[in-house]
């Protein structure tokens, strides 16, 4: 069967099929993350074909949709397009319709159902009552998806929900507010003086694994999952033999994993191997590992005889 038709064959029998650099659970480039988040809210299964593992078929499809870029999304055999275009159709709801989905109502409550539960410590307090010039500021807090959070002294919006701690006005948005129960925020003085905040409702982190401290917990027993990001081509040139491979085998193993397992990733130089970590943390993980320096410093470090590219 040559290209054409092998890429024919995967288009008419899926109803959606994204042709992508990596696969839904681990994309392995900024354009392909876009676009298989947004399938990944809208639809609880579609194909993936990853084209970093067939260059035949990564090259082939861009003569196949006469499109240059990676990646390429198809729909009940129709060529929808690729980055930028599916999320023109995601924010027009285009893409809903072409799916069969229905897309989330505007104008829904975004209010918290009870108001959330802040605290501020003394020394933080004296900070923002001393630092501000006018009665009516209060602490705005600001909280994003990913819950980093801004602080600073502003006036009251229209829309914002007001909490009184101790005296002191705190303004936040209906979406800070939902991310903010049980909220700490102290004030630290010295050498390294400034706010510090804790939020138990934040995600947890992608922990900096050194290769010397792999090297250290491989040799203890201790058990840790690596999986290995890069292509087959690279890994026919440097292998960490404890690293399983993150293909679709290796995907199926990492779905298989409970939530409390620890994962570590592992690619050439650390950047690959942190965006696949960061998806892990998004999809319930919470003991993951990004491998700093990747196997270029695993050969360098620990083990010379693994060569270097």
């Amino acid at each position: 069967m040559g290209v054409e038709e092998k890429i024919q064959e995967l288009i008419q029998s899926n109803d959606v099929v994204l042709f992508m650099k990596g696969n839904r659970h681990f994309p392995q480039c900024g354009f392909s993350s876009a676009v298989a988040k947004m399938l990944n809210e809208l639809l609880p299964k579609y194909e993936t074909v990853n084209v970093l593992a067939d260059g035949e078929i990564r090259e082939g499809i861009k003569a196949y949709s006469k499109w240059p870029t990676i990646p390429q999304l198809y729909i009940k055999g129709e060529f929808i397009g690729g980055s930028d275009i599916v999320r023109e159709l995601y924010e027009s709801g285009e893409l809903h319709e072409k799916l069969g989905v229905q897309k989330k109502g505007a104008g829904a409550d975004l209010s918290p159902a009870k108001l959330p539960q802040i605290t501020v410590s003394e020394s933080a307090k004296k900070a923002l009552l001393d630092a501000r010039d006018e009665p009516s500021l209060g602490l705005r807090i600001e909280i994003a998806d990913d819950y980093a959070t801004d602080l600073f002294l502003d006036e009251k919006q229209a829309k914002d929900i007001v909490i009184d701690v101790q005296g002191l006005p705190i303004f936040l948005d209906a979406g800070s507010a939902k991310r903010a129960d049980g909220l700490k925020i102290d004030f630290v003085n010295g050498e390294k003086a400034g706010f510090r905040v804790e939020n138990p409702n934040a995600p947890p982190r992608v922990k900096a694994l050194r290769v010397k401290e792999l090297k250290a917990m491989i040799d203890s027993g201790d058990a840790i999952t690596i999986f290995d990001v890069r292509t087959p081509e690279e890994r026919e040139i440097a292998l960490l033999k404890e690293a399983r491979h993150l293909d679709e085998k290796g995907a199926e193993y990492f779905e298989a994993l409970p939530k409390d397992a620890k994962i570590a990733f592992l690619c050439h130089h650390g950047m690959r191997s942190r965006r696949a970590a960061e998806r892990a943390l998004e999809l319930g993980f919470t003991q993951v590992f990004n491998i700093e320096g990747g196997i270029d410093a695993w050969s360098k470090d620990v083990d010379p005889s693994i060569p270097t590219y």
